[in-house]
């Protein structure tokens, strides 16, 4: 066993959102307890490609007594990997990451007879809403309060129209599955086109989704501004916290 660079996890820093796995080609990590964790010393190159991907900056490169990397021991991973993946395809995806976990609530879900006749209203002012679709210069972003929301938020809050919506201009998007830069560069760009009046953020209590607070506070930053910057949190249950 020799030293060799490997790399670190801190745990009391690691929320466990898992957007270091797809980022580690030697599939060397994995989600265990709600920590990311390094499967075997074997499977890590020390090269730290995971490290600009953790929104946490948990993860740091170490030198330490370690097993040599093994690109066998990793090609014989990877290939049982996808066997598994193939095989039992949401087993893999449920335990991934905290906000891949599997919740069946339907026998929670009562019946709302008062509202089933109800007709209610769209607050939605303006297309379209998703953030990489939407023009900084649109015109309907002058003067606006501005609304940025996650993708699950409008399905999971049933008043998201009436305590959200209303009065605001909308954009939507998801932290873990679209490209974080590109968010920032396009909200920089509309926060310094346009004259802001004020931010309201909505995102939901896994942990990746909080990728939109530091995407919306990076923004902020870039744009030279000085802006409030009001955030509700929202449960899987579909309650504010």
């Amino acid at each position: 066993m020799l030293t060799r660079k490997i790399i670190k996890i801190d745990e009391a820093k690691c929320n466990g959102c898992g957007l270091c796995i797809p980022n580690c080609a030697e599939g060397a990590l994995k989600i265990v307890n709600g920590k990311a964790q390094l499967i075997s010393d074997r499977f890590c190159d020390g090269l730290g490609a995971c490290l600009g991907h953790c929104p946490q900056d948990a993860i740091i490169i170490e030198e330490r007594e370690a097993d040599d990397f093994n690109e066998e021991a990793v090609k014989k991973h990877l290939n049982e990997q996808k066997s598994t993946s193939s095989n039992n395809h949401v087993k893999n995806i449920s335990f991934s990451c905290p906000g891949s976990r599997v919740l069946d609530r339907r026998e929670n879900i009562s019946e709302k007879e008062s509202i089933q006749n109800m007709k209610l209203e769209s607050e939605l002012r303006q297309w379209p809403i998703q953030l990489n679709l939407v023009p900084p210069n649109a015109p309907y972003l002058k003067d606006a309060d501005l609304l940025i929301a996650a993708d699950c938020v409008p399905f999971t809050y049933a008043n998201f129209h009436s305590d959200f919506l209303r009065g605001k201009t909308l954009v939507m998007g998801c932290p873990k599955f679209d490209d974080g830069e590109h968010y920032i560069e396009k909200l920089t760009d509309i926060l310094k086109m346009n004259n802001i009046k004020s931010i309201t953020l909505v995102n939901m209590e896994v942990p990746c989704c909080f990728g939109l607070q530091q995407i919306a506070e990076q923004a902020i930053k870039n744009s030279g501004k000085i802006l409030p910057l009001r955030q509700t949190i929202i449960s899987v249950h579909g309650e504010k916290q």
